[in-house]
């Protein structure tokens, strides 16, 4: 019990947890504005209720990605989930034109 507790308290488990605040902070926020831009080009909605409805539904959705990278067995299983994620939602972006001077019009 007691080597349990001082490789808890080594620099190795301090550096993970470091890794999963960072990943949770800023995987989460990238997630969150993927997805907020994603849906405000998309729901069938005045552009204003869009937006506003896509940033509610980001407020979560960040709250389920710092829930998983915490809760992910490993960092290196947390961060290839946020990456994935990301990836999904910023190819979604670019086929919805978000990239495009066209797409913010």
């Amino acid at each position: 019990m007691t080597q349990q507790k001082d490789a808890r308290r080594g620099p190795a488990y301090r550096l993970a947890v470091a890794g999963r605040i960072v990943l949770a902070v800023l995987g989460g926020y990238a997630v969150a504005a993927l997805l907020t831009a994603l849906l405000s080009l998309t729901l069938p909605l005045v552009r204003s209720e869009a937006v506003a409805s896509a940033t509610l539904v980001s407020f979560a959705v960040m709250v389920a990605v710092v829930v998983y990278v915490f809760a992910a067995r490993t960092l290196g299983r947390a961060a290839l989930a946020v990456a994935g994620l990301a990836a999904v939602l910023g190819g979604g972006l670019w086929l919805a034109g978000g990239f495009s001077a066209a797409g913010a019009a």
